[in-house]
């Protein structure tokens, strides 16, 4: 894959991924929040694992790193979506995709903090500018500043997925991404539906009844936004590296706005768009990427190229 091509898939994959808030948005409305999480995610964990298969990408795994792979689950499947789905049905998806937007910030700030990566000044004030931007989002209602339950649930969604990323950087060195994410998958979807069934206890009414739009954006939402999405993601991570690659990740909450405003109908209010101006730049310095690239010119003494 070239890495134009490279490019590419991964716009399309930003594509995919902002409308995929605006998928979950539409069926918690229609599913128990945490079963169709569960539902959502074993699908795609079968799906990522049927395609790594042929790819011949699985090697037996280790009983340490189905320890650590386990703990990854624990906070980025288990927690993360199920915190999610119930918090969608309590606030905007436009609102939640912004929240989810400070994840690559919050994922620096603990690798600050337990991984004893550097914090510099721009990374400081790009942290700061990231969780200001969500600030912004989730403390206007109207006239009324406050911070709603769905919108605080997203945002414990976001924090659990941040924790569930130094998990994955401590295991990703010995285990294959590709495989890594289709086991992590398999496991979390395992917890999500043994939770569901604590807390929602699901009958055969919840799979019935629906029309076929429904079962669409659900099978689409769980193999192509959930399994290869993923899979893709991390191939792109493997031939442009990890800084590039997230740096694509500041389109999600776009394209989910977007999605949020013509197929939901919601409302794009000026605070929020304040606030993804915040997260983005919160993003790009937080993450460390502009020091990247400062490092990178003075060394080589050539202007600065994106």
């Amino acid at each position: 894959m070239s890495r134009g091509t490279t490019y590419i898939t991964l716009f399309l994959v930003m594509i995919v991924w902002g409308f995929n808030v605006v998928a979950v948005k539409y069926l918690v409305d229609h599913f128990p929040p945490v079963a169709m999480q569960g539902g959502r995610i074993l699908i795609a964990a079968v799906s990522a694992l049927i395609v790594l298969w042929f790819l011949k990408d699985l090697r037996k795994l280790r009983l340490s790193e189905w320890g650590w792979i386990a703990c990854a689950a624990l906070f980025g499947q288990l927690g993360h979506h199920s915190l999610l789905a119930i918090g969608l049905t309590g606030t905007t998806a436009s609102n939640a995709s912004l929240i989810l937007g400070l994840i690559p910030v919050t994922t620096a700030l603990l690798a600050i903090l337990f991984l004893n990566d550097r914090l510099t000044k721009l990374r400081g004030i790009g942290i700061a500018a990231g969780f200001a931007g969500v600030a912004v989002v989730v403390t206007q209602n109207g006239d009324t500043a406050y911070m709603a339950r769905g919108d605080f649930l997203v945002f414990l969604s976001m924090i659990s997925q941040a924790v569930s990323f130094i998990f994955i950087k401590k295991i990703s060195g010995s285990v294959s991404p590709r495989q890594l994410t289709g086991v992590m998958l398999l496991i979390g979807s395992l917890m999500l539906l043994g939770l569901s069934f604590l807390l929602e206890n699901p009958g055969s009414e919840a799979v019935t009844g629906h029309s076929g739009l429904v079962w669409l954006v659900f099978f689409s939402s769980a193999v192509l936004a959930t399994g290869l999405g993923h899979i893709l993601y991390n191939a792109a991570i493997h031939r442009i590296g990890a800084g590039q690659t997230a740096i694509f990740n500041n389109l999600v909450p776009f394209f989910a706005l977007v999605g949020a405003f013509f197929l939901l109908g919601e409302t794009i209010l000026l605070t929020q768009i304040a606030g993804f101006v915040l997260i983005v730049t919160g993003v790009i310095l937080g993450t460390g990427y502009a020091d990247m690239k400062i490092r990178q010119r003075k060394k080589t003494g050539k202007p600065y190229q994106a």
